[in-house]
């Protein structure tokens, strides 16, 4: 019998997601200037107001409200009708150093011998059934947001006439959620169930201050906004998928926009925003497994942010190189230990190799070198490329490198910066994979 399997991401306007942001974009700020900084840091945000607060202890000096504007301005909450502006709202900073407690645990004389910055478990996931290895539920509704962001920023489409001029009616929150349905040998047939949540102006004004008359131009917005993620939305995201995932989609499509009729109210306005209460949408749309620590804000010195990426780059390595079609790993860790308590493997019965898997896990210790400080330099994780991790998803992205500039009115000149941007989905252990299973 066919299942349906469903996953969820958030736009970079949504409140956790604003949150998130600032914090890692703190981090960078922070390692840019000093690589070795140690930084945890959390962000609260609300109407009108953001807290930071955290540990940090580095050489660098961090004009921590002007990042934080920066974000959020960048984000799109730039008008004082959102409730929550970028040059307007609040900065509270409860930033503190570092416990002497926590650092004592993770610094070495050897750099290589350096412990985890706590205790804990991570996991690493990828299968086939995307071209980046990532579950296809979870790759949709991620492409379903990053597209609806560049449609918000073109305003030229999804518009309406706003005091002369042609203006995105789009607001900077949103969710999405995909249901994919499968067959009994867990292939993916066709695409069940969209919902598609967006904020938005209240662009049409009702004829009267009738109740009636109020109701009617909300359900006009909402007729038309369903229309246009219909009609526009989805066709442009179809466009940018393979023919095999193209095919997924037929025309008994389930789909719901705005299911409460109206969505005007949102951001951190509508609803207080966290730093790292979205796990599940920054790694695998609940495929796979999840350890419980977030990622944002913190350097990767802490193994909740390092050794996931490194389980990642595991997992994706392993299916690429025809281990198996599907592949779970675990790592754990104790504080102040640097190498791992344990590595696990779950392949889920798809493994294409003659090995148990305890047998793959054994080996995966062979090829890959997985204390931390080991982990921080194949990745090089020691660098500002955080900012761009915290909206629509840490795994499953395009390696790339950039050049960043940081500024500051502490600095004389502009700090610019060169780095690589998700290495953990690099394919680059393939080859030796290959030739350590014996696949070559």
């Amino acid at each position: 019998m066919n299942y349906l399997f469903t996953s969820e991401s958030v736009s970079e306007g949504h409140p956790d997601k604003v949150a998130d942001q600032i914090s890692d974009a703190l981090l960078d700020e922070f390692l840019a200037h000093d690589a070795n900084s140690k930084v945890a840091c959390e962000t609260l945000v609300t109407t009108g107001q953001v807290v930071l607060a955290g540990e940090v202890k580095s050489n660098a000096y961090v004009d921590l409200m002007d990042v934080a504007r920066r974000v959020i301005n960048r984000i799109g909450y730039n008008k004082s009708s959102y409730k929550f502006d970028g040059d307007s709202c609040g900065v509270f900073s409860a930033i503190h150093e570092q416990s002497a407690d926590i650092n004592r645990g993770v610094e070495r004389e050897d750099p290589m011998n350096q412990g985890a910055g706590d205790q804990g478990m991570m996991f690493g996931y990828a299968c086939n059934e995307t071209d980046n290895y990532m579950p296809l539920s979870l790759d949709l509704s991620h492409l379903l947001l990053t597209e609806l962001a560049a449609i918000r920023r073109e305003e030229k489409e999804m518009t309406y006439l706003r005091k002369g001029k042609v203006t995105s009616y789009l607001r900077p929150d949103s969710k999405s959620q995909v249901t994919i349905e499968y067959n009994e040998d867990n292939i993916p047939v066709r695409v069940h169930t969209i919902v598609v949540s967006t904020q938005h102006d209240d662009f049409i004004v009702p004829e009267d201050s009738t109740p009636e008359a109020q109701a009617a131009a909300d359900a006009a917005m909402l007729e038309r906004i369903y229309n246009d993620v219909k009609n526009i939305l989805i066709p442009r995201v179809v466009e940018k998928l393979p023919a095999r995932v193209k095919a997924l989609f037929d025309s008994n499509i389930i789909l719901h926009v705005n299911p409460t009729g109206k969505f005007v109210i949102g951001g951190p306005h509508g609803d207080t925003g966290l730093t790292g209460r979205k796990i599940i949408v920054d790694t695998y749309g609940g495929k796979g497994g999840h350890g419980g620590g977030a990622f944002s804000g913190k350097d990767p010195s802490k193994v909740d942010r390092s050794a996931a990426y490194a389980a990642r780059h595991i997992a994706k390595n392993l299916v690429a190189a025809g281990v198996s079609d599907e592949l779970l790993v675990q790592v754990s860790y104790a504080i102040g230990v640097a190498q791992p308590v344990s590595v696990y493997v779950n392949t889920y019965g798809k493994s294409n190799v003659s090995l148990s898997d305890a047998e793959i896990a054994a080996k995966i210790t062979e090829i890959f070198d997985l204390r931390p400080k080991a982990i921080e330099e194949r990745l090089k994780l020691r660098n500002p490329i955080y900012e761009e991790t915290a909206a629509y998803g840490h795994m499953g992205r395009k390696p790339e490198i950039v050049k960043k500039t940081f500024t500051s009115k502490y600095m004389p000149e502009p700090l610019e910066k060169e780095v690589e941007l998700f290495t953990w989905e690099k394919l680059d252990y393939v080859d030796k994979v290959k030739k350590s299973f014996g696949l070559v």
